[in-house]
């Protein structure tokens, strides 16, 4: 791979994706609505609106590059058009998808628990589709669809000091402050990946022949409990737990059951992950 296209890539693993490849020598092009600045001094940029089709097209005419990597695609009508537009373009499509197309089965889940190749397809806009749908969607257009071959890489919730959607700060915020927090379940477990091993995964996945879903997570899983121990442990405060089943209630993580994946076809591929209770005590300290 000497060129990619990141649509994306200006905040949170995006921007780690960008890095990896740079790192890489690799010649990136990272292509945005404008609103954000890129972070790079040393990559090329493209303007486009991903909702407008005329501007989709007409932004990479002519254009091709080795793979490229898709942050930002929620939707079939999303995918669609990214099929239409990246035709003869590239060699390897890369989407970013999520555990988040698996139904909850409390049990380590796999790559043919969700098969996007039989999927019923609906055109519809993103607006149209929950999260969960818009992503299963998007992986069917693209896996049932598309001339070139594609990697639906499918991550668990992201951690990292860049965190836009600051989830984990919320529970380290809730414990200092002594406020109650709901849950589900304290047994739960739940599988993470921090946001440098994210982005290095997407890059390195490019550099592979593999094409189809796989599942990218860090080593080992954690309940909820352990993961407000280690809350805990950082800040000097016992953490407030009320069990309840009120959705009004909930917050970011109160799954009722474990949503954990598996990364042994990653593993199987070669690709080397860290231990999740290595790096996430870590984190959970830089965040206070």
């Amino acid at each position: 791979m000497k060129t990619a296209l990141v649509l994306g890539g200006t905040r949170f693993f995006g921007v780690k994706l960008v890095q990896s490849l740079l790192d890489n020598g690799v010649s990136v092009t990272v292509a945005t609505r404008g609103n954000t600045p890129i972070p790079f001094s040393e990559v090329e940029s493209i303007q486009f609106d991903r909702n407008n089709v005329e501007s989709f097209h007409s932004a990479f005419e002519g254009r091709k590059w080795d793979a490229i990597f898709d942050q930002i695609c929620y939707s079939s009508i999303d995918a669609r058009n990214a099929i239409e537009v990246f035709e003869n373009k590239t060699k390897k499509y890369i989407f970013t998808s999520t555990l988040s197309v698996y139904d909850l089965h409390d049990r380590e889940l796999y790559e043919n628990d969700f098969d996007p190749y039989s999927y019923p397809i609906k055109l519809e806009e993103r607006e149209d589709f929950n999260y969960q749908e818009g992503k299963r969607q998007a992986e069917a257009v693209f896996f049932q669809k598309a001339s070139f071959p594609v990697v639906a890489v499918r991550f668990p919730i992201v951690l990292g000091e860049n965190d836009y959607t600051e989830r984990m700060i919320y529970y380290i915020n809730k414990v200092i402050d002594e406020e109650t927090i709901y849950l589900r379940s304290l047994e739960a477990a739940i599988s993470f990946i921090n946001e440098d091993e994210a982005g290095k995964f997407l890059s390195w996945i490019g550099t592979t022949d593999f094409h189809g879903p796989i599942n990218t997570c860090t080593n080992g899983t954690v309940t909820l409990k352990e993961f407000l121990a280690y809350i805990e442990e950082a800040t000097g405060k016992k953490a407030k737990v009320e069990i309840s089943q009120d959705d009004e209630k909930q917050t970011p993580y109160a799954i009722p059951s474990t949503w954990t994946i598996s990364n042994q076809k990653a593993l199987d591929l070669g690709f080397q992950f860290q231990n999740l209770h290595e790096w996430l005590p870590e984190l959970i300290r830089k965040s206070i």
